[in-house]
């Protein structure tokens, strides 16, 4: 598995992530599957969140109890997991007391005495720098965060809460595929009149930011279409592009998913892809995607498939 650095100097994690949004309700037996197939590929990287499933901490919880790690096996693996949506209204709650709440609340779920990432689960609009940082700040010096991240933010309000965080952000999750890339695609149309393609809705060169200041972009819904309409690959509505995908992946003797993957870790940014499959068989398929370098010609081929501007 090709590796990326996790923030501004490292360490080293797998350029593909296992996403347990959807481990809720699957059985011991499914979990530890799923588990053996992750680790089996090279992915040592479980991305978590508290509001993920049915109940608040429900995915940590069933992850831990289904699982069983021992404390050496713990060791072996990095878990992210996030903090700051409150389901109830909804709304977003960047407080001390809120996140270091949560955080203990994870710990408990996911039997361990630290997460090795936390990120800010979608911008607060009330958000106090001088909060999050006592929460941080609190958190690592206890040992039970190692390393600190965002979800969904743009530069802008990244920049405001480093006036007063003074741990490096290590990660930005965002959404990310070929057939929704805004972020990524803006700048191929910069300075395009009436094009809404060119129209910058992140605050301003989201990707260009994050590589100059070493934060790792983290793509989730990898494989989402750009209507929120499901998943792109074999959907007719995307036809174009799939003929594209299955051409390529003829080329290089993968199936499509491990495409799609490889067209976001051929971005020279070195994003992470969180994948969301429980599908055992379908995570060997995507982490092959990892190893392949697409061509330039060949990337920006999906691009245009995808409907994008290529001028």
């Amino acid at each position: 598995m090709r590796t990326v650095p996790l923030g501004p100097s490292g360490p080293d994690v797998p350029a593909v992530v296992a996403g347990m949004m959807r481990i809720d309700g699957k059985s011991d037996e499914d979990v530890r599957a799923l588990y053996t197939a992750v680790r089996s590929v090279g992915i040592d990287f479980f991305d978590h969140a508290d509001i993920y499933a049915r109940e608040l901490h429900s995915a940590e919880r069933r992850f831990a109890e289904a699982l069983r790690l021992s404390p050496s096996e713990r060791a072996e693996i990095s878990i992210q997991t996030k903090a700051g949506i409150v389901r109830d209204g909804p709304y977003f709650d960047f407080s001390y007391d809120h996140i270091v709440a949560s955080v203990e609340e994870s710990l408990r779920a996911l039997q361990t005495d630290y997460v090795d990432v936390l990120l800010l689960h979608r911008p607060d609009a009330l958000v106090e720098p001088e909060e999050v940082a006592r929460a941080f700040d609190e958190l690592e010096a206890s040992g039970k965060v190692r390393a600190f991240g965002v979800s969904n933010h743009t530069p802008r309000q990244i920049d405001l809460l480093r006036t007063a965080v003074r741990q490096p952000i290590v990660a930005n999750q965002v959404q990310l595929s070929i057939a929704h890339a805004p972020v990524v695609v803006q700048g191929l149309a910069m300075n395009m009149e009436g094009i809404p393609q060119s129209t910058v809705l992140d605050g301003g060169g989201l990707v260009e930011y994050c590589r100059l200041a070493g934060i790792t972009l983290q793509a989730w819904s990898p494989l989402r279409g750009a209507r929120g309409d499901g998943v792109f690959l074999g959907d007719p509505a995307y036809a174009e592009l799939n003929a594209v995908i299955d051409e390529i992946a003829a080329r290089y003797g993968v199936e499509p998913l491990a495409i799609a993957v490889a067209w976001i870790t051929r971005h020279p940014a070195g994003m992470q892809v969180v994948l969301g499959t429980t599908t055992p068989g379908r995570v060997v398929e995507a982490a092959a995607g990892a190893d392949i370098v697409l061509s330039r010609a060949e990337w920006y081929a999906l691009v245009r498939a995808a409907g994008y501007i290529v001028p």
